[in-house]
């Protein structure tokens, strides 16, 4: 029988959140019952300090390949959840979670003492517990510790989910994400992922002479990209304050004031729709090196992602949707306009070509024109529709038209688009980056025409920047400037396809009182 009154074996589920409202109801008082029996017996339910002498890991990695029925000698102190229970009368079995990692509790009654021996009887799946003892093997060769003491650490009120069916509710994982990773294994390994990602991004930015600096979260106006901000208020100050949408202006101006090659893993905000690729709160690594171009960009974003790869999954090909993706550089390099050119067949399209020309060629495509949009805007919304999603290897799409482009420098042989890539991989834009424009004159231009458009209606148009102008006057050399997305990163080498599944803790549509999930107009 288990911790509730229930077998618990391979045949049977364990109690859960997804049990009836009256089942629930009943495993909660009778957890309270044992709670309250623990400090009955002069137990401290939630202990302030436990000290193990090794993880289950470790107790895993210095035991290999015992044969059954095995004494080590070696004693230890573990600690973990319980996530499993067994009982056989005079022995009764403990499955402890740690990291990810399980390990077994073999515990005979009569080798425990007195205190142990009556708290094993109050103990649930869910419990936090510590226990010291032998390693050794069962005789089916399972690796154990037989406890002699058992110390609580933590009592568990609330069921775990079923364990043979996890979380039932797609959305419930993502708002109770404690409980995906208890009850989901894949849950903790793509958090492992993006552990590994994280850190091999900055190993190598540091190894590429980058120094790591942060940069503010309010603006005082919203800028470094066209995207609507979330927009507060600071009491003592009187004004309105913006979550920034981007570092960029701020770290440029570093280098303005001489710092040679920055860059900042930063949180970044925009009030936009959610979908699987798009949440409200997203990861950026973003970084700028004075004298570089966009070309040695793209070297950077080379060994940024094959090191990533490398650390996620051991190499360079790595399978996404069941397909492969070679990130080992060089990757293919190619025009928007040559990729818009082939996708259409208008062979002879150009920057030049008559606007009313190109919007017919969007609407034989399927896409229909905005009339505010510009030949530049409509190549870019072929680009989108045509090209992108279908880009599955590694492709830097280069020389993007200025007009989406406010902040890059104007391409050295085509005045009509800017020095500037996206890179592609799987259908999905990974990362961004640009010669930066450096000229302070043409860029208060590019912002005049960015208020111009807001005036229009363009409510994700930038803001005239009055400190970054004063910035960019004092001086600023030839820069090359990088945004990596690291949520979609993720999503790549996690093998996963929404952004949900990468982000601890989502944006969600608010919960109603019944515990159900408003209408979400989005459909996500």
């Amino acid at each position: 029988m288990d911790q509730d009154g229930t077998t618990a074996g391979p045949d049977a589920p364990d109690d859960g959140t997804d049990a009836p409202a009256s089942r629930l109801e009943d495993l909660l008082a009778a957890r309270r019952a044992k709670l309250d029996g623990i400090r009955a017996a002069g137990v401290d339910p939630h202990p302030p300090r436990f000290r193990p002498t090794a993880t289950l890991a470790e107790v895993h990695a210095a035991h290999p390949d015992l044969p059954p029925e095995t004494s080590t000698g070696a004693d230890e102190t573990v600690a973990g959840r319980i996530v499993a229970r067994r009982d056989l009368g005079r022995i009764a079995f403990l499955v402890l979670r740690e990291d990810g990692v399980d390990l077994q509790l073999f515990c005979r009654r009569a080798a425990l003492d007195a205190a142990s021996t009556e708290l094993l009887d109050l103990l649930d799946v869910g419990d936090w517990v510590g226990a010291t003892g032998e390693v050794l093997t069962t005789r089916t060769g399972e690796l154990s510790v037989a406890p002699v003491v058992l110390t609580l650490l933590g009592k568990g009120l609330r069921p775990l989910p079923d364990k043979w069916h996890g979380l039932g509710d797609v959305e419930q994982r993502y708002r109770q994400r404690e409980l995906d990773l208890v009850v989901n294994p894949d849950a903790r390994r793509v958090f492992d992922v993006r552990s590994r990602v994280v850190a091999a991004l900055r190993r190598t930015m540091e190894a590429h002479g980058f120094v790591e600096v942060e940069t503010p979260m309010l603006h005082p106006i919203p800028g470094g990209a066209t995207a609507r901000p979330f927009v507060t208020h600071h009491n003592a100050l009187g004004v309105d304050l913006y979550l920034r949408v981007a570092p960029e202006l701020y770290l440029k101006r570093l280098i303005a004031g001489g710092m040679r090659r920055v860059f900042e893993i930063n949180r970044s905000f925009r009030n936009e729709g959610m979908s699987p690729r798009h949440n409200p709160e997203f990861t950026m690594l973003e970084s700028y090196a004075a004298y570089d171009d966009y070309r040695d960009v793209m070297d950077l974003t080379e060994a940024l992602l094959a090191a990533a790869a490398t650390a996620a999954t051991g190499g360079t090909i790595v399978t996404h949707a069941d397909r492969e993706v070679d990130l080992t550089p060089p990757f293919r390099r190619a025009t928007l306009l040559d990729l818009v050119r082939e996708a259409t067949g208008a062979t002879d399209l150009g920057w030049d070509a008559p606007r009313d020309e190109v919007a017919a060629l969007c609407r034989a495509h399927g896409v229909e024109p905005d009339d505010a949009w510009g030949v530049g805007r409509l190549v870019v919304a072929l680009y989108e529709e045509l090209v992108e999603p279908v880009l599955w290897e590694p492709t830097f799409v280069l020389d993007h038209p200025l007009e989406v482009s406010p902040l890059a420098r104007a391409h050295r042989d085509d005045p009509a688009v800017t020095e500037r890539f996206e890179l592609i991989v799987a259908g999905r834009e990974l990362a961004n980056a640009f010669s930066e424009l450096v000229d302070p004159d043409e860029q208060r231009r590019r912002f005049e025409a960015q208020v111009a458009a807001r005036h229009a209606g363009d409510d994700e148009a930038m803001h005239v920047d009055e400190a970054y102008l004063r910035a960019l006057e004092l001086g600023l050399p030839p820069t090359g400037g990088l945004g990596v997305g690291i949520d979609r990163l993720v999503m790549l080498l996690a093998d996963v396809t929404t952004i949900r599944d990468v982000i601890l803790f989502p944006t969600l549509r608010p919960e109603r009182p019944d515990g159900d999930a408003a209408e979400d107009p989005t459909g996500v």
